[in-house]
C-alpha cells in the first residue's frame, strides 16, 4: 500500500508528524506538504508566482518528504503530476489541528487536498482532531491507518472522499465510530479595523461559533458525543430537486 501524506498546517506540524510515525510501519509513504501553515485556503492554487519544492527529512525517521511553497492543492497536484513520487494508492490529508465539520469543509485546506486527490481518481481521506489545545494525535493517527487499510480493499465510488473528525479524547474514552452527514456550522464573524505602521486601515477577522440545530446523525453531534465521525463527501453540488423548477422559468 502506497500512501501520500499531506496537510494544510505545514510539513513541520505535529499532526502530519504523527501520521508519518504511524504509517511508516504499515505502508510505503511519501510526504508532500506546504512549507508553512496554509489553513483555510480551500481549493486555491498558485498561478502568479513560482512554487518552490525542497527536500525535507522527518526527525527520528528515515522518511524523506517534500516541502512546497504553495497551497495544499498545489502539493497534491505536484505530487501526482510531476515525477517526485510514485503514484499512491491512497491520499491522507491531516491530521488537522482543529475540526473540519459541517460547512467548514468548504474552506478547509485539509479537506481540499483530499478533494484534489479524488479529482485525480485517487481514494482520499481528510483527518482532523476536534481539539483546541494540548493536541494528542495518537488515536487519530491510529484510526487513519485502520481506515486507509480498509479503504485499500473497499474502493470508494469515483470522486468521493472520506472526511474524518476525531474527538480530542484518549483512545480508551472514544465511544466508537459513526458514519455521518455534514452538519451546519455558522459563525458570528467580526472584522476589527486596525492601522498598519503607515496609517493604512486593515481588518482582522474573528468570530465565535453560533449554536445551530443539527441532526443526531450529523458529524457535529457525533463528535460532541465522543465518537469518531466518518462522512463520505462528493462534489457534485447540483441541487437536482429544483432543476425542473428552474427550467420552468423559461430563461
Amino acid at each position: 500500500m502506497r500512501i501520500l501524506l499531506t496537510n494544510d498546517d505545514g510539513i513541520h506540524a505535529a499532526g502530519i508528524q504523527a501520521l508519518v510515525k504511524e504509517f511508516m510501519h504499515n505502508a510505503d509513504i511519501a510526504v508532500v506538504a506546504p512549507d508553512e501553515e496554509r489553513s483555510a485556503t480551500s481549493q486555491a492554487i498558485t498561478v502568479r508566482h513560482p512554487i518552490y519544492v525542497d527536500e525535507y527529512s522527518f526527525p527520528g525517521t528515515s522518511v524523506q518528504g517534500w516541502k512546497v511553497g504553495g497551497t495544499p492543492t498545489d502539493c497534491v497536484k505536484i505530487a501526482l503530476e510531476t515525477d517526485r513520487i510514485t503514484k499512491p494508492d491512497i491520499i491522507v490529508s491531516g491530521i488537522n489541528h482543529g475540526p473540519n465539520m459541517g460547512t467548514d469543509v468548504l474552506y478547509s485546506g485539509t479537506v481540499s487536498a483530499a478533494i484534489e486527490g479524488a479529482l485525480h481518481g485517487i481514494p482520499a481521506i481528510a483527518v482532523s482532531l476536534d481539539g483546541r489545545n494540548d493536541f494528542d494525535f495518537a488515536a487519530a493517527a491510529k484510526f487513519a491507518v485502520t481506515l486507509a487499510q480498509t479503504l485499500y480493499t473497499n474502493p470508494l465510488p469515483p470522486r468521493t472522499l472520506l472526511n474524518v473528525n476525531v474527538p480530542a479524547l484518549p483512545e480508551s474514552e472514544i465511544m466508537g465510530v459513526a458514519v455521518t452527514k455534514l452538519g451546519r456550522r455558522e459563525y458570528e464573524n467580526t472584522f476589527q479595523p486596525r492601522k498598519d505602521p503607515r496609517g493604512r486601515t486593515y481588518y482582522w477577522m474573528g468570530g465565535n461559533i453560533l449554536e445551530c440545530e443539527n441532526d443526531p446523525d450529523s458529524d457535529i453531534i457525533t463528535v460532541a458525543a465522543g465518537k469518531i465521525s466518518v462522512t463520505p463527501i462528493h462534489f457534485d453540488l447540483t441541487n437536482y430537486t429544483i432543476m425542473d423548477t428552474v427550467k420552468q422559468w423559461n430563461l
